[in-house]
């Protein structure tokens, strides 16, 4: 190899390793993507270029692939460039590519500038990846703006705009911007925009679509859900694991614009040890009500965390809403136990109280509580009082004697004031006993049983002995009157009174009216040799007061 060969082969080396420098390692200032339909005609200038530059010798064009090609600038080709615009016209599937405009300026810097086109045959019309996006609003008037590239060729090249819907021509509309006024369902659908162009005494198209997706008109209402009025307060335990909601509803069709966050005092929540928060979008399906949801969760509740104040902040399109929220210690259960047995205690104890007292509240408050009943009475005896003198031993005898003479009446009538008839004692001489039992029955106010224990069969139990008025007290008139009064006309009120244990036989020996008395209340026994047997204070005679009339008869009768 000569000289003149070697210094030649350098020359060419050294251009196109220049050119390949110039055109691969300097860059792209931009890159720009587009889509083009087979059969349609595409016209692109840089994005930084203000204009065209048509007939500019600052400009080539290439196409990158398996190797560089050049573009022609010759019009007549079908692809071609034209200073810094390039013409694409009637594109195949062949034509898709990078493609780079390498322009020279007066400085001497070199810039690229490169776009990447992908051809797409009809099939893929109406296709979601190949629109220009989509028109999804709440107006009530819809702007279907014709895309960039489309609106950009029509405007240099001077081209006509036509409107079609869902492939069908729009008559008579060839605005850049189509409106859809009064928009409704029917409206919906896939909207494309085709601009006819000439260039070169010839006629091409380019198209791009856009979809219009009517959206329901949205209704801003703001209300926090939870914590509400009723629940600012939540109750934990130090130590525990606890989430605080924080729900908040922002109105219907209001997807993005709906938030909610929890705050600690007055500051925005920021993750940190042991606290995290899970925010959540949820729309329901049917009334299309938006709702956010924030959940707190502390890990661990410390002490300091029931001093802090949380908020529940809620933000709308339009308004702000706080919702405060407290928490507060639980209140452990063994004071209120121990609350409620004191309470079960003290009310069990002063039902027992009242219970036993009742006679003397009773004795107490009569003197203040006058019966009209009382008032109105005017018989003259409190109580008739009978009792049974056969079929007694000695000693029942004199215990029976002692209380009827002494001891009854000492209480009763000297202390209380109370008029008894007693038998023997109060009887008339010379007056017939049937009639004066009769009549004193009628003039009594109470019906005074003294039970005794049987000791044998008296006239009493039996008929086997029938007794005479002359041989017994009650010569079983005084019973008969008395429970005529006491049970079938309801005019005395009976009280039995026991003296000494009853014995193996009970009341068996008493009349069948008489035991039907002692089943509905029992006799009160006397506690005989006992020191308050006597004394008029004493619980036995207090219950005898508390049978006997409020008022005593002469009281009655000194008031008439």
């Amino acid at each position: 190899m000569d000289a003149f060969q070697l210094l030649f082969l350098v020359a060419v080396v050294t251009s196109i390793s220049v050119w390949k420098s110039d055109s691969t390692q300097s860059g792209c200032i931009n890159l720009e993507n587009f889509k083009v339909f087979e059969d349609e005609s595409f016209f692109f200038v840089p994005l930084i270029l203000d204009h065209p530059h048509f007939n500019s010798k600052n400009f080539t064009w290439y196409k990158k692939s398996t190797q560089i090609q050049n573009i022609s600038s010759d019009e007549k080709d079908r692809v071609h460039y034209n200073g810094g615009a390039l013409f694409l016209l009637n594109v195949s599937t062949a034509d898709s590519g990078d493609y780079t405009a390498r322009e020279i300026r007066t400085s001497g810097r070199r810039l690229n500038h490169c776009v990447k086109i992908e051809v797409f045959n009809a099939s893929y019309r109406g296709s979601k990846m190949l629109n220009y996006g989509e028109i999804k609003n709440s107006d009530e008037n819809k702007e279907v703006p014709c895309p960039d590239p489309v609106k950009y060729t029509c405007d240099m090249l001077k081209g006509n705009i036509t409107w079609y819907k869902n492939f069908t021509l729009l008559e008579g509309r060839h605005e850049a911007n189509l409106w859809v006024n009064t928009a409704t369902k029917d409206d919906q659908g896939l909207y494309t925009c085709i601009c006819t162009w000439m260039h070169n005494n010839r006629v091409y198209t380019s198209s791009a679509s856009r979809e219009l997706i009517l959206q329901e008109n949205a209704v801003h209402k703001l209300v926090i859900l939870n914590p509400t009025n009723k629940s600012r307060e939540q109750f934990a335990d130090e130590g525990s694991t606890i989430k605080l909601n924080c729900s908040v509803s922002c109105g219907t069709n209001v997807k993005h614009d709906c938030n909610a966050t929890w705050k600690i005092n007055g500051a925005p929540f920021k993750n940190k040890d042991g606290y995290s928060q899970t925010i959540k979008i949820e729309i329901d399906e049917r009334s299309k009500t938006t709702t956010a949801r924030a959940i707190l969760t502390i890990e661990k509740v410390s002490a300091e965390d029931f001093k802090h104040t949380f908020e529940c902040f809620g933000m709308g399109y339009y308004t702000k809403e706080t919702a405060p929220l407290i928490l507060k210690r639980k209140e452990s259960i063994i004071p209120l136990a121990i609350g409620g047995l004191c309470v079960l205690f003290i009310g069990a104890l002063v039902v027992g109280l009242i219970k036993y007292f009742a006679i003397d509240l009773a004795l107490l408050l009569r003197p203040y509580f006058p019966i009209r009943s009382c008032n109105k009475d005017t018989r003259i005896y409190d109580a008739y009082v009978v009792y049974q003198t056969q079929s007694i031993d000695k000693v029942t005898e004199d215990t029976l004697s002692q209380f009827i003479t002494k001891t009854l009446p000492s209480v009763l009538e000297d202390k209380c004031g109370y008029r008894l008839f007693i038998h023997g004692r109060d009887d008339v001489p010379g007056e017939d006993r049937l009639e004066l039992v009769e009549k004193c029955m009628k003039q009594s106010r109470r019906l005074m049983v003294i039970l005794t224990p049987d000791l044998g069969s008296g006239p009493v139990i039996t008929d086997r002995r029938p007794a005479s008025p002359e041989t017994s007290v009650v010569g079983g008139f005084d019973w008969q009157v008395g429970l005529h009064h006491a049970l079938v006309q309801r005019e005395l009120s009976v009280i039995l009174i026991q003296l000494g244990d009853i014995g193996p036989q009970g009341y068996a020996h008493l009349p069948p009216a008489l035991q039907h008395l002692i089943r509905r209340s029992a006799p009160l026994r006397w506690p005989e040799g006992s020191w308050s047997a006597a004394a008029w204070n004493s619980r036995f005679w207090k219950r005898v007061r508390y049978l006997m009339p409020a008022r005593p008869a002469k009281n009655v009768h000194s008031l008439l």
